[in-house]
């Protein structure tokens, strides 16, 4: 095919992570410097977000026969961009200054390396409309992942989470890849569109529930869950919040086209299928969070939770299912980073372990009273409690399970809601109680002036802020639409 100006400005989000990722590895070997690599992963970040404009203009393009780019690969562009800008920030804050010598004891700078690649592995999935430009994505998202994974060496809970991650990730690309074979051998084609035109036979429906096992081992849905809170206890706090986000986000809007884009996928016993693991996902999430008194595992059940509210918008899939997978993934992303950002600052800097036991956040708000009201909103918002931005979204999730008629998945999702709002308050409770004695750690005095506690304000105040008015988002979700 013929390659055009147009080809490359539509590509320019993805072109300038890939290169940014170049000269943060070039800038490591010459010489290492801890802020240097931030504000160079900083940089190319925001001038990633910044070129999502011009792409604009050219979308919607198709790129080869593997990638599109049209507005909706570009809002979910946009949505990963600024999850790993938050979470890169976090890292800088987490690992501590290098110049005064306390925070993380080995090296930092590779961590912005693997976080560059990782991002441009989730670009590229959710551009995907083929099964190869899928699978390639996938692995550059997973691949770094690992290394962030087990980041910080001398700590056997992190390696420990990044061996179980590795070694289930794995697992779940093989049965991914299987999937694929099988569905190439029924069509004879890679192509979302040329798997969706060919009729629905028993083989490509065990393609399509093969690659729906592989892809739901990565959004941790019930019964491919139990890596989850292990990998989230111990994983350090910024890369917890990247895969809760960043990784999930890029997964399940490839899971989204392919679903819009290949009715087959969605055919037959496949949806009962899909209604079980959404149902098992929102049970299970909930009542295992119940059991918590870890913050990074509760979080990490609960977003089996939310992502099995999720899926009731996948199975709708017309109407208003695509647009409220867009309102409840970006209200999510924001809240979810909110959350780990909160236990990224009370670990901050590195410390061996992070601050995620819940007795040390017992009485925060009478040390750290700004803190606690961005923890107590980041709550409220993913109990989805009405005038923060988690209410819009699962809102958005209910409309769309009632234009479909979807009534048991609907009920899983108000009794799983209903639960859900104990152990949120349970942790919103902890923030204001006294007791004389209790071990304390505290994120330092001036939090609030360094710029991870400034994001994380206006984290706070988007997710209060699109509670009230939420229009601009549901403008933007609303003119991001599928090209087939």
């Amino acid at each position: 095919m013929q390659f055009t100006l147009s080809h490359f400005t539509a590509l320019l989000p993805l072109l300038i992570v890939c290169g940014t990722a170049i000269v943060v590895m070039l800038t490591i070997a010459w010489r290492r410097q801890h802020d240097l690599a931030f504000i160079l992963t900083a940089v190319g970040l925001n001038l990633a977000l910044l070129s999502l404009i011009p792409a604009l203009q050219s979308a919607p393009i198709e790129f080869t026969s593997l990638m599109q780019v049209d507005r909706f690969a570009l809002l979910y562009m946009g949505v990963i961009l600024v999850a790993t800008l938050a979470c890169v920030t976090l890292a800088h804050a987490y690992l501590g200054k290098s110049n005064i010598g306390e925070g993380f004891p080995g090296n930092r700078e590779e961590m912005y390396l693997l976080m560059l690649l990782a991002a441009a592995g989730g670009l590229v999935m959710v551009g995907a409309s083929h099964l190869a430009s899928l699978f390639i994505g996938l692995e550059l998202l997973s691949v770094p992942v690992y290394g962030m994974v087990a980041y910080a060496f001398f700590n056997k809970r992190s390696l420990e989470a990044g061996i179980k991650y590795m070694v289930l990730s794995a697992a779940g690309s093989a049965f991914l890849l299987f999937g694929m074979a099988l569905a190439y051998a029924e069509s004879g084609s890679l192509a979302f569109a040329a798997l969706g035109a060919v009729s629905l036979s028993p083989i490509l429906q065990l393609g399509f529930g093969m690659m729906l096992i592989g892809l739901a081992f990565k959004l941790s849905l019930v019964p491919f869950h139990i890596w989850t809170p292990d990998v989230y206890e111990g994983a350090p706090a910024p890369v917890s919040a990247f895969l809760a986000t960043a990784a999930k986000v890029a997964v399940f809007v490839v899971l989204l086209r392919l679903y819009q884009v290949s009715p087959a996928a969605a055919g037959g016993w496949l949806n009962d299928l899909l209604a079980v693991i959404a149902i098992g996902s929102i049970l299970f999430g909930n009542l295992l969070a119940l059991m918590q008194s870890n913050l990074k595992r509760l979080l990490g059940y609960s977003s089996i939770a939310h992502f099995g509210y999720l899926v009731i918008a996948l199975i709708a899939s017309k109407g208003l299912a695509v647009e409220a997978v867009g309102v409840y993934l970006v209200t999510y992303v924001l809240t979810t980073i909110g959350a780990f950002g909160v236990v990224t600052l009370m670990s901050t800097p590195f410390k061996g372990r992070d601050a995620d036991a819940l007795y040390e956040y017992r009485g925060l708000f009478w040390r750290r009273p700004y803190l606690t009201a961005v923890l107590t909103v980041m709550m409220l918002s993913l109990a989805g409690i009405p005038l923060t931005a988690g209410f819009i979204g699962k809102f958005y999730i209910i409309a769309a399970g009632v234009e479909s008629q979807l009534w048991w998945l609907l009920g899983a999702l108000i009794l799983g809601s209903a639960i859900g709002l104990y152990y949120y308050l349970r942790v919103m409770v902890t923030l204001y109680l006294v007791e004389p004695g209790i071990r304390r750690r505290d994120a330092p005095l001036n939090w609030g002036q360094h710029a991870g506690g400034i994001m994380l304000l206006l984290m706070a105040l988007l997710v209060f802020a699109l509670g009230v008015y939420p229009q601009p988002l549901l403008g933007l979700v609303e003119q991001a639409t599928l090209f087939r």
